[in-house]
């Protein structure tokens, strides 16, 4: 067994969720791992939309969350062989069977193994966190030479990124609209910039996030208004968007305006509870050949090719980040992604050891 220091009986600091205003710094043991399993040092851990879906978590808490994750490791359970402790690594937290009828068919992420069955321990908002074998199998990924901790940590949100642009089967020359520029719109618009989407379109209510989707490559950056549909026509030779890309729910009616004959409409982010699509099907799909799909997380293909983008900087993460915090004011993150408005926030890295500089 390849083990550096037992971190028994010692206690760590955690980020505890009660609610969206209700986050608290409380301390826990230290996971003790077994056979196959890693102990990993969080050095970067960033908080995702999800995790501030209310309605989502009521029913858990209180929990640790935090899946977006990159660090060192620690210790390494009998069997281990791809890692030593010191390795710099990312990891995902569901991973799938492979094995399943949804795995066999390519839809890796409906297996219920990935939807159900594997999480860390206790979650990434923790100063040390336990990675199960099944993930050390195959949702463990080495960080490439020359990639920080931080945009390492994005491993796993663009990979949810590039699954839905591959679901949705984006070509080359297309013509893109993404609403909602977030962090889930930034890094689709990165994304298609990079593989030859031919018009990038970025619409948004709020003049920071528009400043930043032209940062991220956007080639127009508009207010999502009754102009919007002129606006893309006169850009797009008097066409629709080939793909649009609903990165909030908010906008699913502008989304299904914009999208052009034969065109797809990618459902992206989760929805508030409750939420339906206002359509009559006559009016949307009779004569139009629109194609309505969705996608939920990534697998780990899709880690490794998010990771290699991220190595060869064809998807600038890092200027996505507007908030690093340590874990004693953490939960100031959590209130800045439910208030992006007052705290121009867009991406917030937890850094459980400290800031680095």
């Amino acid at each position: 067994m390849n083990i550096s220091y037992k971190m028994t009986d010692k206690t760590m600091q955690v980020l505890m969720y009660y609610s969206n205003q209700d986050i608290r710094v409380e301390e826990m043991p230290v996971p003790e791992i077994g056979a196959g399993e890693l102990l990993m040092k969080v050095v970067a851990s960033g908080i995702c939309g999800s995790d501030v879906m209310e309605w989502y978590r009521r029913d858990k808490v209180p929990l640790v969350l935090g899946h977006e994750v990159a660090g060192e490791v620690l210790e390494v359970g009998e069997g281990v062989e791809r890692f030593k402790p010191g390795d710099r690594v990312a990891a995902t937290h569901h991973v799938p069977c492979n094995t399943c009828h949804y795995c066999l068919n390519g839809h890796h992420t409906m297996c219920e193994t990935l939807l159900k069955g594997t999480h860390f321990h206790p979650g990434g908002f923790a100063e040390y966190l336990r990675v199960p074998a099944i993930n050390v199998d195959r949702g463990v990924f080495h960080i490439p030479e020359g990639v920080s901790y931080e945009d390492a940590s994005f491993m796993e949100p663009l990979a949810c990124v590039l699954r839905g642009q591959r679901n949705a089967g984006l070509k080359p020359g297309q013509s893109v609209l993404v609403l909602g520029s977030g962090i889930s719109g930034l890094l689709h618009i990165g994304l298609a910039r990079a593989t030859g989407a031919g018009l990038v379109v970025a619409a948004d209510t709020i003049p920071f996030r528009l400043k930043m989707a032209e940062e991220m490559g956007a080639h127009l950056a508009l207010k999502a208004d009754e102009e919007l549909l002129n606006s893309l026509r006169e850009a797009n030779d008097g066409r629709l968007a080939d793909l649009v890309i609903i990165c909030f729910d908010g906008f699913i009616p502008l989304a299904l305006s914009a999208v052009e004959r034969g065109g797809t409409v990618l459902f992206f982010a989760g929805a508030s509870e409750g939420a339906m699509i206002p359509v009559t099907i006559n009016d949307l799909f009779w004569r139009t050949e629109i194609t309505l799909t969705s996608t939920y997380a990534g697998a780990p293909c899709d880690c490794g090719t998010a990771l290699k983008l991220i190595k060869a900087g064809a998807v600038a993460v890092g200027k996505t980040v507007t908030h690093r915090m340590a874990m004693g004011e953490a939960a100031k993150g959590f209130q800045a992604v439910c208030s992006p408005v007052e705290y121009e926030c867009v991406k917030v890295i937890v850094e459980p050891h400290g800031i680095e500089d």
